[in-house]
């Protein structure tokens, strides 16, 4: 049993500094043995093996932004179903009903989303406003 908060962190501590030594002194050996050969095929961007084409600074299209937030909304709630099932059997029937109020409110959303077509990647913007209206 540690006497003190510096035997109790020390091996903390030493797993840190050990991990910031492994990283600087691999960063160090890339630096001094690795090559540095620079041409224009290696100064070009690379894409899954595809060209690159167009510019950077071209727009997207919002439904990729809505798939992200969804994305995070659903891993939001995965998230919260793991400490809900390991406390589970303390808390009995309110977890349950906590956790089915959760779960109706995250799959309202879903489905509203759902509705308005987010999820429909095979129309365009200008078929997507003829459904809603």
């Amino acid at each position: 049993m540690p006497t003190s908060i510096y035997e109790a962190y020390f091996s903390v501590l030493a797993q840190v500094l050990l991990a910031s030594a492994l990283a600087a002194a691999l960063i160090a050996l890339g630096v001094l043995l690795g090559k540095r050969v620079r041409n224009r095929v290696k100064d070009t961007p690379y894409e899954c093996g595809i060209p690159p084409t167009g510019g950077a600074r071209e727009r997207f299209s919002v439904k990729f932004y809505l798939v992200a937030m969804l994305f995070i909304l659903f891993d939001i709630e995965a998230i919260f179903l793991y400490p809900w099932a390991v406390i589970y059997r303390e808390l009995k029937l309110f977890a349950f009903v906590e956790m089915l109020i959760f779960i109706a409110l995250v799959l309202a959303g879903f489905f509203y989303v759902w509705k308005k077509g987010v999820l429909d990647w095979a129309y365009g913007e200008d078929q997507q406003r003829g459904r809603e209206g």
